[in-house]
């Protein structure tokens, strides 16, 4: 691959996808950010290396994840709707149907199965969470683990969350590992796990580019930054701190501002009504450090994704890269840590230590290895390694400027994503806006197709189900995504479709349709389903057909879907019966 490179990088003319050499592939997924939060999409947080990418290719408007971390990973790696690879739900829980097993099932493939055959190397490091694991340590299945799924080297978490100091579930290719006891990975500084990820990502490209360099390679990068808990290094910390004093809608009202001005958003949509108001928090102080330390998680991520940039330079590697990066949800409002009284730090440890090999279970440990413990409670300063917060409901709405709702929702706040596009030889735009609607489902196909890879028809036996999103590709030579059919949203009976300029959308299994028209109103503030019936009739007809067949039921919810909405096809046949 690098021979091929430097052999091309003479050739003149404009770079298009379609005359470039097969690229390197790099996908890059965040965790719990909102639409807003990176410079290059509206944010104050210092993101200079995503803005640079963002700067040197495009930049995606209305591109869709599935509102959840364990769907979202289903479908980027998969290519389908998270139900078809049974991950509709949370890998912690078997919720019935076989949308819902929530663990890959045999009739997915990953992206990574997929390239193998045509000749990809393939890594994968940080969160993987498309399978479950034991919370007491015993011995775990490792039929979904990535090694299994088609990577040839693996570094990361096979759980969802956990300390950043001190990551429960850790991997090392099939070996579970802590990060004390792991010979392959001693930092100078403390261990912090953002770190760790980046400079894995870096020693995968710079040992392939000494083992393998005659072939391209597909590297997954799932950083847990800027999942709970508020976890950060007090050097990037230090960077925020007073930023945030001033309270929610300082950094609302600028964002909003920025984002117009970028060509984000249209002028003309309304924002939507903030979440809270500073003069009625009672610790100020907390809810300002809450957002310090979250824009220090990010920070870190970006600094980290310098480093993969630069290894890719060094290497040779750059100039036929593909880079992706998106995130996996909208802002997290969920209260974890926010609950409960202040609890300040022990003067001294009160437990006993844990030894190198002592593994964290779950996703809130009980305490650090030195022994303190951790600590939840309104008032507690996030940041070390003693605390588990979350940033709270207030400053998540801020992260998902202008759009309604947050992780778990499927109205835009918690599906929206940026997707930064960047390739110098295949995209020859620079600093582009593109506004057709996109979804993780595309990643495959762009992958499929840029690879020339075949995606498989069957695979050891099993019935492979058919890839679902459209490539890239035309994205990337500025004409519009050959798609023909809607995008399709369901999570805990949150339901969506987005068609065109229109999307349906309902809370909850037993919500009412809202209807909107996304050119006139993406920020979802004039619900249109009692203006227009007949659209909203063909939409939830559409809707209800595409859960039929991509396994979104038998529904598993309580109320079943359905019960509380008027006149769709559903409720008219149950009356029927």
């Amino acid at each position: 691959m690098l021979l091929c490179c430097l052999g091309l990088a003479s050739v003149s003319g404009p770079a298009t996808a379609a005359s470039a050499p097969r690229p390197n592939i790099i996908y890059i997924l965040s965790d719990d950010m909102g639409f807003s939060d990176l410079g290059c999409y509206g944010g104050e947080i210092a993101t200079p290396n995503l803005d640079a990418l963002a700067a040197g290719g495009l930049r995606f408007t209305q591109f869709y994840n599935t509102a959840r971390c364990c769907p979202t990973r289903a479908s980027l790696l998969t290519g389908l709707y998270p139900h078809q690879a049974g991950v509709g739900h949370m890998v912690d829980s078997k919720k019935g149907g076989p949308g819902y097993q929530n663990d890959l099932n045999r009739n997915c493939v990953t992206i990574a199965q997929v390239l193998k055959p045509a000749g990809y190397r393939n890594y994968a490091v940080g969160k993987w969470h498309v399978t479950p694991i034991a919370k007491d340590g015993s011995e775990p299945s490792r039929h979904n683990w990535p090694l299994q799924r088609g990577f040839d080297r693996y570094y990361g978490t096979i759980h969802g969350a956990g300390s950043f100091w001190d990551p429960s579930s850790l991997v090392r290719d099939n070996r579970i590992i802590t990060c004390v006891s792991d010979p392959e990975y001693q930092p100078k500084e403390p261990y912090y796990y953002t770190d760790a990820i980046s400079d894995h990502a870096v020693r995968f490209i710079r040992e392939h580019a000494q083992s393998a360099a005659d072939q391209p390679f597909f590297l997954y990068v799932a950083y847990t930054a800027a999942h709970w808990p508020m976890h950060a290094k007090e050097s990037d910390i230090a960077k925020y701190a007073g930023r945030y004093d001033g309270g929610y809608e300082p950094i609302r009202a600028a964002r909003w501002a920025k984002a117009k001005q970028l060509g984000l958003i249209d002028p003309k949509w309304e924002l939507t009504p903030a979440s809270g108001a500073w003069e009625g928090v009672r610790n100020q102080a907390f809810e300002a450090r809450c957002m310090e330390v979250y824009a220090a998680m990010i920070d870190c991520m970006d600094q980290g994704i310098g480093r993969i940039v630069a290894e890719l330079k060094a290497r040779g590697q750059w100039e036929n890269t593909l880079i992706c990066f998106l995130q996996d949800n909208g802002g997290c409002a969920e209260p974890m840590g926010r609950q409960g009284e202040f609890k300040p730090r022990a003067e001294k440890p009160s437990l006993p230590p844990m030894a190198p090999t002592d593994l964290q279970h779950g996703s809130t440990p009980k305490q650090t290895r030195d022994g303190y413990p951790v600590r939840m409670g309104y008032g507690v300063m996030p940041g070390p390694a003693d605390t588990y917060i979350g940033y709270g409901r207030e400053w998540a709405n801020v992260s998902n400027t202008p759009f309604r709702e947050y992780k778990h929702w499927v109205h835009e706040g918690g599906i929206s994503t940026p997707l930064v596009a960047h390739w110098p030889k295949g995209i020859a735009a620079r600093g582009e806006l593109r506004r057709d609607p996109g979804h993780l489902v595309d990643l495959m196909a762009t992958a499929v197709d840029l690879a020339g890879a075949s995606y498989p028809a069957e695979l050891n036996g099993e019935k492979i189900t058919a890839m679902q999103g459209v490539s890239l590709r035309a994205a990337f030579e500025n004409k519009p995504l050959p798609r023909t059919e809607p995008i399709y949203f369901e999570h805990e009976g949150n339901r969506a479709l987005r068609d065109g300029q229109w999307k349906l959308v309902a809370k909850g299994p037993g919500g009412k349709w809202e209807l909107y028209n996304m050119l006139a109103d993406r920020t979802e503030t004039h619900d249109l389903a009692s203006a227009e019936p007949a659209k909203l009739k063909e939409l939830i007809g559409k809707w209800e057909a595409w859960a039929t067949r991509a396994n979104v039921t038998p529904w598993p919810h309580t109320p079943p879907y359905g019960e509380a909405t008027a006149d769709t096809p559903a409720k008219k046949a149950k009356k029927k019966q």
